[in-house]
C-alpha cells in the first residue's frame, strides 16, 4: 500500500502530543516525531507512549537555533547532548531533523559522525501560523500522495504564532480520513 508520512516536530508536549497520539492511534496509523530533546526528558512518558505505540523518533536538537547561524562545534556538542538525552530515554535516532530545516556547510559532517540521516519534508502545513485545520487541508490536499512527507509540529516552537496544537491535531485527524479514503497507508519516514 502506498505511504504517506505525518512527521511532527518540537514535542513532545502533554497538550498537544498526548492527544495528537491517541488520534494516530484511533487511525492506526504511525508516524515519525522529532523531539527537542530537552522537551523529551521533561516528558518521558510521552516519548514512551510513542514507542510503546510503535511511531519512530528521531533527532531534532537540544537548543532550536538555525545551524547556518552556529560553529560546527556548536553542533557537534547539541547534537551530542541531544542525542545523550534521547538515549537515557531508550531512543536511538537515526534519522535528523535540523530546527527550520536549516542545515549548514558542517550539518552533513555532525549528521554522518552520528550517523544519521537529515531528512527534510515535500508538504509544510504552516500550522506554526495557527491556521485552521480545514484552512492547512485545503493548502495541502493536492500534496498529500505516496511519498510524501508531511511537517507539523506537536509542540510550540521558537516563532509560533500560536499558543497550542488543537488546530495540528484537527488537522492529523481529517489527513488520516483522507488517506483511508484515497487508500493511502499513513507510516513512518523510513
Amino acid at each position: 500500500m502506498p505511504t504517506l508520512a505525518l512527521t511532527f516536530d518540537d514535542g513532545p508536549d502533554p497538550r498537544g502530543t498526548a492527544p495528537l497520539l491517541d488520534v494516530l492511534g484511533a487511525a492506526g496509523a504511525r508516524a515519525t516525531f522529532f523531539p527537542i530533546a530537552s522537551r523529551a526528558v521533561a516528558h518521558p512518558e510521552l516519548i514512551a507512549r510513542m514507542v510503546v505505540d510503535g511511531h519512530r523518533i528521531g533527532l531534532h536538537c537540544h537548543e532550536h537555533i538555525r545551524h547556518s547561524r552556529r560553529s560546527i562545534a556548536w553542533g557537534r556538542r547539541d547534537t551530542a547532548r541531544a542525542l545523550e538525552l534521547l538515549a537515557s530515554l531508550g531512543v536511538h535516532p537515526t534519522l535528523w531533523r535540523t530546527p527550520w530545516g536549516d542545515t549548514a556547510a558542517w550539518s552533513a559532517r555532525v549528521a554522518r559522525e552520528n550517523r544519521l540521516t537529515i531528512i527534510g519534508w515535500t508538504v509544510d502545513t504552516h500550522d506554526w501560523r495557527g491556521d485552521s485545520a480545514g484552512e492547512m487541508l485545503r493548502a495541502t490536499r493536492e500534496e498529500l500522495r505516496a511519498g510524501a512527507i508531511v511537517l507539523a509540529h506537536d509542540g510550540i516552537g521558537p516563532g509560533s504564532r500560536r499558543t497550542d496544537a488543537r488546530e495540528t491535531i484537527a488537522y492529523a485527524r481529517m489527513v488520516t480520513e483522507y488517506a483511508i479514503e484515497g487508500g493511502l497507508e499513513l507510516g513512518m519516514v523510513e
